[in-house]
């Protein structure tokens, strides 16, 4: 029997969604490994050091959902496709591999890029080792018992190379239909997800750029001149995160977190509301909650969370982690309240105190999806996330 009311804590009213702003150090420190100047082991003093400052910085400010910035990867996707057996890293693909659909692809192309690093699959894809449950252990080391189980780890979303490349992300000599390259994929997630289960780990988040770009009419008009079917693709990526997560275990919460680009500069990518996709989000993705970026016009009005189910919940990413500059606290407090208006008014009618219980709020993007960070300062990140946990105390009680 599905239960009527929102799986929350986590969520919690104050949220975040993962990375924040890596320090100079260890910047520095991650540098001299790729320049071949310390060890792996050198640079893990460092990582910890900065973790344990990060998870301090988050109690302080009063974030439960606690992580470790993402400080031990470059990239916010890095950690499932470069651990996968029969996955290639390429230094240079060629930039006709980047489907030209795809809005960053123009990013590329304005920087006179001749090409871009990036993976492609070569052979079978096997689960041979970890994903993130090295950084999962490692958090926990630094953590407190009663925090465990608010840990959060983020992951990098399935479908992020096979967007990206198109035809180009698997040889057809290997995989003959996307079905059986996804069945692998699926597999892998899966046993990752277990193995977090297993390691204590009971919050995750996928972070996904890509179904906010089935958003975006630019992208939907440029696959449809390309003869791509992009409603059929979009129910596939539906079922491939539904392979994964169908049967995750009750106490495990599963976020997905649609991202529209946060791109050097704290540029964005995919423009339009949530309209086109929201039925397909909330109903047929088997998530638990989802954290969406509701910080400016380009993500559409509230209306599409007329399409919540009373048992799921959304965080509402209504503070901008992309610029310094402060919002106004009760401003947030009327759009937190208009959501709730939105989804108590929707397909299956509750209470506004009901929508409202299904509710949290977060920066509508991490602070450093990759290692150079938004244009904030790190003390720019703990005003923000501050402001986040006083607007959440003035709407609800159990922050």
């Amino acid at each position: 029997m599905v239960s009527s009311t929102p799986r929350l804590f986590p969520p919690f009213r104050a949220d975040h969604i993962g990375s924040l702003k890596r320090p100079a150090k260890l910047l520095a420190k991650r540098k001299e490994l790729d320049d071949g100047k310390c060890t792996a082991e050198e640079l893990k003093v460092v990582e910890d050091e900065a973790v344990t400052a990060i998870v301090e910085m988050q109690r302080e400010v009063g974030i439960k959902a606690i992580s470790d910035g993402e400080f031990r990867r470059h990239m916010f996707y890095d950690g499932v496709f470069d651990n996968l057996e029969g996955m290639k890293f390429i230094p240079v693909v060629p930039i006709d591999w980047f489907m030209d659909y795809v809005p960053d692809v123009d990013a590329f192309k304005k920087q006179n890029f001749k090409g871009a690093a990036s993976y492609i699959c070569e052979s079978r894809l096997k689960r041979t080792k970890p994903f993130y449950v090295g950084q999962y252990e490692a958090l926990k080391a630094l953590t407190k018992p009663e925090e465990h189980k608010n840990l959060k780890i983020t992951l990098c979303a399935p479908e992020w190379f096979h967007l990206r490349h198109g035809p180009y992300a698997y040889p057809k000599s290997v995989y003959t239909t996307d079905d059986e390259y996804f069945a692998d994929v699926a597999k892998a997630y899966r046993e990752e997800i277990q193995d977090l289960y297993k390691s204590g780990c009971r919050n995750i988040q996928f972070d996904d750029p890509l179904l906010a770009y089935f958003c975006s009419e630019r992208m939907l008009k440029g696959m449809e001149e390309r003869g791509v079917d992009h409603k059929a693709l979009l129910q596939l990526y539906v079922k491939v995160y539904n392979d994964i997560i169908s049967d995750h275990p009750a106490d495990m919460t599963v976020g997905i977190h649609l991202c529209r680009g946060n791109f050097r500069g704290g540029r964005h990518f995919s423009e339009g509301g949530y309209d086109n996709i929201a039925i397909a989000l909330f109903r047929d993705i088997a998530a638990d909650t989802y954290y969406l970026e509701y910080e400016t016009e380009r993500a559409g009005t509230f209306e599409p969370l007329r399409w919540l189910p009373p048992n799921k919940s959304v965080v509402l990413g209504i503070v901008s982690s992309k610029f310094p500059e402060m919002e106004d606290k009760a401003e947030l407090v009327k759009k937190v309240h208009a959501a709730a208006e939105a989804i108590a008014d929707g397909e299956e009618k509750r209470s506004k105190e009901e929508a409202l219980n299904q509710i949290c709020i977060s920066p509508q993007c991490g602070f450093a999806s990759h290692s150079d960070g938004n244009p904030v300062a790190e003390e720019d990140v703990v005003k923000k996330l501050s402001l986040v946990v006083d607007t959440a105390k003035a709407i609800w009680s159990d922050v």
